[in-house]
């Protein structure tokens, strides 16, 4: 395990009660601070559930999940979770439903409204901070919700296949505003999908997972900050195709789906 792992997953098991298999059987992978890392997988292979394990809403069966040197026993304020649909609350605006996590614990500073008025609008929802998420579209929906994650200035962001059911235009517009904000802010993240060019053009390194089991995990080899235009060149393609074949190749007997 590296030395300098912000999150580490140590031999991390989990089985859901009453079922024969391991949804996550024996994982282990290091994320270091400031870097993403893509989880890739087909539906089914526990790869939502190792990220619930990553993110202390699931105590694992064995192993140990670590952050920043600390075992974690629940959720950690130094983490934030962008979860598949935005989760937004209908009756409150897009600017209080980004400071949520901070009313929760206290009433909001005005400090915490500048930087939440700050956030929406470095992904261009500047004008719009008074709107109800009925008046949203679904793409402006997703970067509230990311918005909301990132307030509490989290070391570590999970993102559990959040652009999925979105347009492929939106889907790349919001890919690059992650990036953006991981990388001004040192935010590590870890992010889910089963959608492989997703994977190759957001993750400093890529994992796969089959049937509960991390079967493959590597570097991309892409510059970072990706170009204009890498997702339509050879090297971007011949990542995603390395891929693909691992996705092909054997892998162990299916378990629970995650």
């Amino acid at each position: 395990m590296p030395t300098d792992a912000f999150l580490a997953l140590e031999g991390v098991r989990y089985r859901f009660p009453g079922d024969a298999a391991a949804t996550v059987d024996g994982v282990d992978w290091a994320i270091p601070r400031g870097t993403i890392h893509c989880l890739l997988g087909r539906s089914g292979c526990g790869k939502t559930t190792l990220l619930k394990l990553a993110a202390g809403l699931l105590a694992p069966d064995a192993g140990t999940v670590r952050i920043d040197g600390a075992v974690v026993r629940g959720p950690s304020p130094r983490v934030g979770f962008v979860f598949q649909a935005p989760t937004l609350l209908e009756w409150l605006s897009a600017l209080d439903n980004v400071l949520l996590p901070v009313s929760l614990k206290r009433r909001p500073r005005a400090a915490d409204r500048e930087a939440a008025r700050d956030l929406l609008a470095a992904m261009g929802l500047g004008d719009l901070v008074e709107r109800r998420p009925a008046a949203l579209s679904g793409g402006q929906q997703s970067r509230v919700a990311m918005a909301r994650a990132l307030i509490a200035a989290p070391d570590l962001l999970l993102l559990d296949e959040p652009f999925a059911a979105l347009d492929a235009l939106t889907r790349e517009e919001l890919q690059d505003d992650l990036l953006r904000l991981c990388a001004a802010r040192g935010t590590a993240a870890l992010f889910v999908t089963h959608d492989i060019a997703e994977a190759v053009y957001l993750g400093d390194r890529i994992g796969v997972m089959a049937a509960g089991h991390l079967i493959h995990e590597g570097a991309v080899p892409l510059p970072r900050p990706r170009p204009a235009g890498i997702r339509y060149e050879a090297a971007f393609g011949a990542a995603c195709r390395r891929l693909r074949a691992i996705m092909d190749g054997p892998s162990p007997s299916v378990g629970r789906a995650a």
